[in-house]
């Protein structure tokens, strides 16, 4: 991986539980951290892999390795949100990461 090819921001979120001034929980995504990565589309077999669990729009992150990110988070990229389907720590380095995430679909 050429590191000038993690170009764009994205920003890791995790969902915390506060109690409001009523006494309620309340649960809300908090900002974890923010990277630099790498964004690109599945094509190939990847693609048509993840069509197979209606995963059309999943895309692939590419960030340098970073502990403490697991799949109950999300992930905000260009306005839009994304929760992690999976987490590779390739070749088990500890040097990137590439991370699977299915849009969420606000429509609905």
């Amino acid at each position: 991986m050429n590191p000038g090819e993690l170009n764009k921001r994205i920003t890791f979120q995790r969902l915390t539980t506060t109690t409001n001034e009523n006494g309620f929980e309340v649960e809300e995504w908090e900002d974890f951290k923010t990277v630099w990565a790498a964004v690109t589309n599945l094509h190939g077999r990847e693609y048509f892999e993840a069509a197979t669990v209606q995963r059309e729009n999943t895309v692939k992150f590419t960030i340098r390795y970073l502990k403490n990110i697991d799949t109950s988070m999300r992930i905000l990229f260009q306005g839009r949100q994304y929760n992690i389907t999976s987490i590779d720590n390739i070749k088990y380095k500890n040097v990137y990461m590439e991370i699977k995430a299915l849009e969420v679909d606000k429509s609905g």
